[in-house]
């Protein structure tokens, strides 16, 4: 398939390029290239390591949370405000952190209140983990180029 914005051929659901959406299924056929493959376009089209290390950070960002409080929220909404709109892939990704750490953040306040009755230590400890873990897992998907969606997500972003 090729991409519909910027032509580049890919496999995937997303552009690699640009981050735009490519279409999939028995509609999409796959479209020839440009008619003139030599040609030089005009428009500046953002480096895709560059935006793949972005999408990365925002993931990364929200371990600043270990030794920051709230840390973990302030960081991928930094990042998610500052690059939202240079690429659909930062935006995709940052709005995606932003609601796991949002969604964590609840979940480690009510297992601190938990705490009282003994089952909130436990819980607190696995939410850290499991916080940490899926930051990392999401941020080398999003080294890859590859979406993630984080499980027990409450989307308060979309």
């Amino acid at each position: 398939m090729y991409c519909p914005s910027c032509a580049t051929q890919t496999d995937g659901r997303f552009c690699p390029n640009c981050g735009a959406a490519v279409p999939t299924g028995p509609a999409a056929a796959p479209q020839p290239p440009p008619a003139n493959p030599y040609s030089v376009t005009t428009t500046a089209v953002a480096d895709p390591s560059g935006i793949r290390n972005w999408a990365m950070g925002a993931h990364l960002a929200s371990l600043i949370g270990i030794i920051v409080p709230f840390g973990n929220i302030i960081g991928p909404l930094v990042i998610w405000l500052i690059k939202k709109d240079e690429s659909p892939i930062i935006d995709r990704e940052g709005k995606e952190s932003l609601n796991f750490q949002i969604s964590m953040t609840i979940y480690m306040i009510v297992a601190a209140l938990m705490i009282f009755i003994l089952i909130g230590i436990p819980i607190l400890f696995v939410l850290v983990v499991l916080d940490v873990v899926l930051a990392i897992v999401a941020a080398v998907k999003a080294s890859n180029g590859q979406p993630y969606r984080y499980p027990m997500t409450i989307r308060f972003l979309r």
